[in-house]
């Protein structure tokens, strides 16, 4: 099997020495580069003339530039490197920012060397790999929203909740169903009350959280 070119980027030295160590063990794995910061692993490309990384360990907290801000400037310089987030954070929304901006994969610090060590073999391979707690909130975030069936809207609010999604003013909601701006004001204060919220932001959120219409 070819030599598997890794290289990390973690500003804490214990976790980045154990990676090294142990990932750097192994006989078909090279550590080709270790750096506490993107603007030190960017410094070090220059320097070391683009060395080859096929694999890329990248935690996210990081001092200077964070690993969600560094995966655009690394793909401009590597762009065949596969990007792991290796990272303290699972948060969904860190999750996403990571994998629209190029990462290939996202483990929690918690996982077990081993497991980092198949990571980077099933991604080395052209698979794909995240911690199980990982993949449970990607999961969840595309799973369709349980309706809630406890809130009762007639077809007339519901069709006023989806023209507020859609952006609509009142008055182009009063005139695409031919009534009233004090009628859609009115029904905008029912939908309020029953939905106990106060701002058409709220209204949104709700609306796609809970799957109101």
């Amino acid at each position: 099997m070819r030599t598997i070119h890794v290289a990390i980027i973690e500003d804490d030295n214990i976790i980045k020495e154990s990676l090294q160590s142990f990932l750097g063990d192994h006989p078909s794995i090279a550590i080709t580069f270790a750096a506490g910061s993107v603007e030190d692993f960017l410094t070090g490309l220059e320097v070391t003339n683009n060395p080859q990384i096929d694999i890329l360990l990248l935690d996210i907290g990081l001092p200077g530039m964070s690993g969600l801000e560094g995966i655009r400037h690394i793909k401009k310089k590597l762009p065949e490197v596969n990007i792991i987030i290796l990272s303290t954070f699972e948060e969904e929304d860190k999750i996403f920012k990571a994998l629209c901006a190029g990462a290939v994969s996202y483990i929690s610090k918690r996982t077990a060397l081993t497991k980092i060590e198949d990571a980077i073999f099933t991604i080395y391979n052209g698979g794909s790999y995240m911690s199980p707690s990982i993949a449970r909130k990607v999961i969840n975030h595309f799973k369709p929203k349980a309706k809630n069936e406890n809130i009762e809207l007639s077809d007339r609010q519901i069709q006023i909740i989806q023209g507020i999604v859609d952006g609509l003013s009142y008055k182009m909601i009063a005139d695409k169903y031919l009534i009233s701006i004090d009628t859609v004001r009115d029904h905008i204060k029912k939908i309020y009350r029953l939905l106990e919220i106060n701002s058409k932001a709220e209204l949104i959120k709700k609306t796609n959280d809970e799957n109101l219409i």
